[in-house]
């Protein structure tokens, strides 16, 4: 009994946590940063005032929240194993397709493009909480291929950003413009295996890297 009760009540703080970001993000598109208050935000939600401020004592905590929950979980799972780059970056890619899926990462680039004159934080914090993180664990997997041997990567950093392009060009940055986008399984298959195997071929390598320096 006396172990369930700490599990009952993180449970309802979850979910009433969950329901603040939702009604948060929902009010920031409809109103504006500037214009939603946390009092309209625990409205929303259907929480007290009170619960709202112990979990968020500020909207700039709560933005972060939201930037958190959109990207969460995205650079949690453990890279592919070094030795197959189009294998590999396939699985990365993949990842990265169905994380630019979700609506909420939609809601975000929205709220930060809206808000960038008079809230330049904001982006800065979706750059440092979501995006740096995500993108440090692909350019650690590419690095990690570039040592194994399968590819010769110089400018890891660049080489990250030009596999993590070659899909959000296609398959994310559309529906910013065009809500009507949709992209099929198929189609997003398709983006992610030819970024792989652009990749490869542009980095290949001749050989296993030596450990002295070239």
């Amino acid at each position: 009994m006396s172990q369930a009760v700490p599990t009952y009540h993180q449970r309802v703080a979850q979910e009433k946590r969950a329901l603040i970001v939702t009604a948060a993000t929902a009010l920031f598109l409809e109103s504006g940063y500037d214009r939603t208050s946390l009092a309209r935000i625990a409205e929303r939600s259907g929480v007290s005032r009170a619960t709202l401020f112990k979990q968020f004592p500020s909207k700039a905590a709560l933005f972060d929240a939201i930037v958190t929950e959109s990207w969460s979980r995205a650079d949690e799972k453990d890279p592919p194993p070094a030795g197959n780059v189009i294998g590999g970056l396939g699985i990365i890619g993949r990842r990265y397709a169905e994380l630019l899926s979700r609506p909420q990462m939609t809601d975000l680039f929205r709220i930060v493009i809206a808000e960038l004159p008079r809230f330049p934080e904001l982006a800065h914090a979706q750059f440092a909480h979501g995006k740096m993180p995500y993108f440090e664990s692909v350019r650690g997997y590419l690095m990690a291929e570039h040592e194994a041997g399968t590819v010769r990567i110089e400018d890891p950093e660049l080489a990250a950003t030009q596999f993590l392009g070659m899909i959000s060009n296609y398959v994310f940055w559309p529906t910013l413009l065009l809500p009507d986008w949709k992209v099929s399984t198929e189609r997003v298959t398709q983006v992610v295996d030819e970024a792989a195997r652009t990749m490869a071929a542009r980095y290949a390598s001749t050989g296993p890297r030596s450990s002295t320096n070239d």
